[in-house]
């Protein structure tokens, strides 16, 4: 049984039901310009609704504090992962943390430009599971809001950018190689989704998590190569030009047999959208 929504969270609720109810146009595709896992270098005017979520304070100023991705679905909603804000990737408790914010319309993380933007505040699923990883969302709320043209559409049940086989792209400045590269710009991967059947296959559970169909999906490629990786979490996984995930979790990056595991949207459209 759903719990009802605190006070905090109606006003996000009632604007990702709104993006639901009068998506914009569906934006155009990422154009790569060269060489996450397996990716290649994106103009972030392409796909401005892929976010960093920062904090300096916490992770200094190298990568402009750049810890984790995230996804506009309204002006001033950002959706990303719940162990995004856990203590074991903040190292200290989220209310700590004063400095968080996101970085819109900047590609090169050490340069100008673009914009940060205060987050004014955080709601955590508070039915996250860390041991099977169900439930890995977190919704900003920003302190101002981006503009319109940020915003991407969100791909509800039934949507065909769910089925199998479908090209998609994920997004991110995480690590490109597995072994702590991190990325200054962003970057995309092309990936395809995977059958819940072969998701359940290659994660079965074991220490990693538990693939769960209908809060979860996979993607990638099963001989591996192509994957988000550490930095990337919370990033959009996009396809048909809409969000269909959020970077979850996975089975080390890029590997064979271990494709990357992503918080599904549809589960998160129906959650906020219904009466």
């Amino acid at each position: 049984m759903r719990r009802p929504l605190n006070r905090r969270l109606r006003a996000a609720a009632v604007l990702i039901a709104a993006a639901v109810a009068a998506p914009l146009a569906v934006p155009s595709p990422a154009a790569a310009d060269g060489v996450v896992i397996g990716g290649s270098p994106v103009q972030v005017s392409d796909s401005p609704w892929a976010v960093a979520l920062a904090s300096r304070d916490r992770f200094g100023g190298t990568r402009a504090g750049q810890f984790c991705g995230g996804a506009v679905v309204a002006p001033t909603i950002v959706l990303t992962a719940a162990h995004c804000l856990s203590m074991e990737v903040l190292g200290a408790p989220l209310e700590t943390v004063d400095d968080l914010h996101v970085i819109a319309g900047r590609n090169d993380l050490k340069a100008a430009g673009g914009r940060e933007v205060a987050v004014r505040d955080v709601w955590v699923n508070e039915e996250y599971d860390s041991f099977t990883n169900a439930g890995d969302l977190a919704i900003l709320t920003l302190d101002k809001p981006l503009p319109a043209d940020h915003v991407i559409p969100m791909a509800p049940a039934g949507d065909r950018a769910y089925d199998a086989g479908t090209a998609a792209r994920v997004y991110g400045w995480g690590d490109t190689t597995g072994q702590g590269d991190y990325a200054r710009s962003l970057r995309a991967a092309r990936v395809r989704v995977l059958s819940d059947a072969a998701c359940e296959a290659a994660y079965p559970g074991n220490a990693d998590g538990t693939y769960l169909r209908g809060v979860m999906l996979c993607a990638g490629e099963m001989e591996g190569g192509r994957d988000a990786c550490q930095g990337d979490s919370g990033g959009p996984l996009v396809a048909r030009g809409r969000l269909i995930g959020l970077v979850s979790w996975g089975s080390g990056c890029g590997q064979a047999g271990s494709p990357g595991v992503y918080t599904r949207i549809s589960e998160v459209v129906a959650r906020f959208t219904a009466p």
